[in-house]
């Protein structure tokens, strides 16, 4: 073939990507106004959240469909021929998880800008994703394209030869993604629950069934389009709420430029609130029962017996009374409620006692939002020792948050399906803007939400509240609690209790949009977690197939039942992730921090050493993939609060520098690199025997020439 044709089969081939990508807009676009119109005419809202979501949800299945394959080159590589934009776009899919989607805007509405010495601000969180960005396209993802290679752990293999770092990097790939993924399904079941109503169980089953669909059948090239469609929908489910609200209160669509108004206000009103004699009583309310639960921690088995006998009595009493029906009943779930056993109760307790110990605080627990860092560093004692630990936490999950990126492998593999090196720089680039139209956003709508609760909901009764608050309680009464606590009648800001993964979700309802954009907004989170979770199943997948049971040597029968085995390794993961999220074992962001931790203290060290020297050897390689995760981990779990609890120790006497468990990785990836360095030495005193050239050789019949 010429290369005139060539360039035209390429130019060909990139006109039919457009082609289809807009036909994708269009019919969205069309969905979008018919259900709006649906709505003027009197549908009910019953059937417009299912419609949202099975539309979509079909869509990207027959993408997925479409794109079915069994050749190994398709399925794990897509074939290395997506265009930068596009792999951009799917790659922003991709890193817009439901973290990003449905928490990030939330953990800047209760944590603000700079956060608390518990818990970092949300700007951490754009600074460090985004940093980590950047060290990616600048050192990580051009050499990683020019190897030629399927998975992360294949560069381990190719860089450092022997099986022991492949087997290494694949474990850690593997409890990294899974970590990752089950935050995604998490978040795919509370959105399927609230478009359908169904409960929450059931609503990951559907959510499921879409990722199975779209990642089953075609592997990486289906993921990436699907990918790519849903990027489309997340971008106008967060855009067009935060550009309404930005419209309703400042007269312009352009929420990042203009939403430093709203700030100030916000400012002036913490100020007055702080003050504020109501508030005042509700935070004595929550002191009181601070410590009530710290009084029965001393003594948690005659507490337990005290609290039955007294709610038993409470219940003859309100019966001899005549009391309603109603009334009898709560205070018989109360009595359910009561702990079974002491262990039960001491964990229990000290939960409730630390969050009523926090939302005794002014501001209802929250920081000033705008404030540097909690404290003061000109104040006592005190202050300035939470301004330097507050200080300490955001930077500290900065860095993890940016050495975590560039180790993550769902998002790293992700460049090995381009072109060509100067393509992946393209597409990083890319990647970064994409990303950019939503992270610039973010802080902007978590303002604006603030600022309508402060300005609309705070001092509104209780008679009047909205239906939608309600109906998010009844779905998971953890997303919100409004609870009148000093019997006033009237909304306090300490009396709210939002969660950070409603705060996005609620946006529409809050500020009293139509309820198609509640649908788009649910839709637009279901694709962000569809997404990512998509590229996390089959990262898992490949892991456990490709690197850890590769078939030596390969032939082209093994490669195809490589494939095969994949499949039905991505669905029993699915089904075991799927399993773990319905316990709901944390909020979103807290997994997704805990997985970069990981990623960042498994992966950094190792691959950055590999890719800047050629002096660091297999040994020091395994030192460092072996004592960072370590590390890690044993932070986590020593800091870890029930383990605590179980000993006996103190809450917090764990911690070095006062750094929280979610940054764990801030101290695995320095000990990765002192192992490695400690392992070099060890090597340069004690050299490894030479190594053969056929146990060097690359054991892919794909990868000429792959080695460093």
């Amino acid at each position: 073939m010429s290369s005139q044709d060539s360039a035209g089969m390429s130019a060909s081939y990139r006109w039919r990507l457009h082609r289809n990508v807009l036909l994708f807009l269009v019919l969205l676009l069309l969905l979008l106004g018919a259900m709006a119109w649906a709505e003027q005419s009197g549908l009910s809202r019953n059937l417009i959240g299912p419609i949202f979501l099975f539309s979509t949800v079909m869509i990207y299945a027959l993408i997925g469909i479409s794109g079915r394959t069994s050749d190994v080159e398709e399925y794990f590589v897509a074939g290395r021929r997506i265009p930068a934009m596009y792999n951009g776009m799917a790659t922003a899919a991709d890193w817009m998880s439901a973290a990003s989607f449905i928490s990030l805007a939330g953990a800047l509405y209760l944590q603000g800008f700079s956060g608390t010495s518990k818990q970092p601000g949300g700007l951490a969180y754009v600074m460090g994703w985004t940093g980590g960005f950047c060290l990616v396209a600048l050192l990580i993802a051009p050499q990683l394209r020019a190897m030629n290679l399927y998975t992360l752990p294949d560069f381990f293999r190719v860089r450092y030869g022997g099986r022991w770092p492949r087997i290494l990097a694949a474990v850690a790939a593997v409890a990294v993604s899974f970590t990752y993924v089950v935050a995604q399904i998490y978040g795919i079941g509370l959105i399927a629950s609230r478009l359908t109503g169904v409960q929450f169980e059931i609503g990951i089953l559907l959510g499921l069934g879409g990722v199975l669909l779209c990642s089953f059948l075609g592997g990486m090239r289906a993921i990436t389009w699907t990918q790519v469609a849903q990027y489309i929908v997340l971008l106008l489910a967060f855009l067009i709420p935060v550009s309404w609200l930005a419209y309703q209160q400042l007269g312009t669509p352009a929420a990042p430029l203009a939403y430093g108004r709203q700030l100030a206000k916000i400012e002036a009103m913490e100020a007055m609130l702080i003050d504020d004699a109501a508030e005042l009583e509700v935070r004595q309310e929550f002191a009181r029962r601070a410590r009530m639960y710290e009084m029965r921690l001393q003594d948690v088995e005659l507490s337990m017996t005290e609290l039955r006998a007294e709610l038993e009595q409470k219940i003859r009493l309100l019966k001899a009374q005549g009391a309603d029906f109603a009334t009898v009943a709560q205070v018989r779930r109360e009595l359910l409620a009561v702990p079974h056993d002491p262990a039960q109760a001491l964990e229990q307790w000290t939960r409730a006692m630390r969050e009523n110990q926090e939302r005794a605080g002014p501001l209802g627990g929250m920081p000033r939002h705008a404030q540097a860092f909690q404290g003061d560093p000109a104040g006592d004692a005190p202050s300035r020792q939470a301004y330097d630990t507050s200080r300490t936490n955001f930077l500290a999950l900065v860095l993890c948050l940016m050495f975590g990126t560039a180790g993550l492998p769902h998002l790293l593999t992700r460049f090995y399906t381009l072109p060509s090196p100067s393509e992946a720089r393209s597409s990083v680039a890319w990647s970064l803007f994409f990303i950019a139209l939503l992270y610039l956003s973010a802080p902007a709508l978590a303002v604006l939400v603030k600022y309508e609760i402060l300005h609309n909901l705070v001092g509104s009764s209780f008679e009047s509240l909205p239906g939608w608050i309600a109906q998010w309680a009844r779905l998971d009464p953890g997303l919100i609690d409004v609870a009148d606590v000093n019997g006033d009648r009237l909304v306090q800001l300490g009396e709210i209790r939002l969660g950070a993964d409603l705060v996005m979700l609620a946006t529409p309802e809050l500020g009293g949009m139509p309820f198609v954009v509640s649908g788009l907004v649910a839709a637009g989170g279901l694709a962000a977690a569809l997404s990512t979770a998509d590229g996390l199943l089959l990262t898992i997948s490949n892991a456990l197939v490709h690197d850890v049971g590769a078939p030596h040597p390969q032939t082209p029968r093994s490669a195809e039942r490589r494939v095969i085995l994949s499949k039905f390794a991505l669905l029993a993961v699915a089904m075991l992730a799927a399993f773990v999220a319905a316990l709901k074992p944390a909020e979103i962001l807290a997994l997704v921090s805990t997985s970069f931790s990981l990623a960042a203290a498994a992966f950094f060290p190792a691959m950055v050493s590999g890719l800047i020297s050629d002096r660091v050897d297999r040994r020091a390689a395994v030192a460092g993939m072996l004592v960072g995760p370590a590390v890690t981990i044993g932070y986590m779990v020593l800091n870890a609060p029930g383990l605590r609890h179980f000993w006996g120790l103190a809450a917090e006497g764990g911690l070095w520098w006062g750094i929280q468990p979610i940054s764990a990785g801030v101290f695995g990836v320095p000990a990765g690199f002192l192992a490695i360095g400690l392992g070099m030495l060890y090597s340069t005193l004690r050299p490894l025997p030479p190594v053969s050239a056929a146990r060097a050789a690359p054991d892919h019949p794909s990868f000429p020439g792959s080695g460093l």
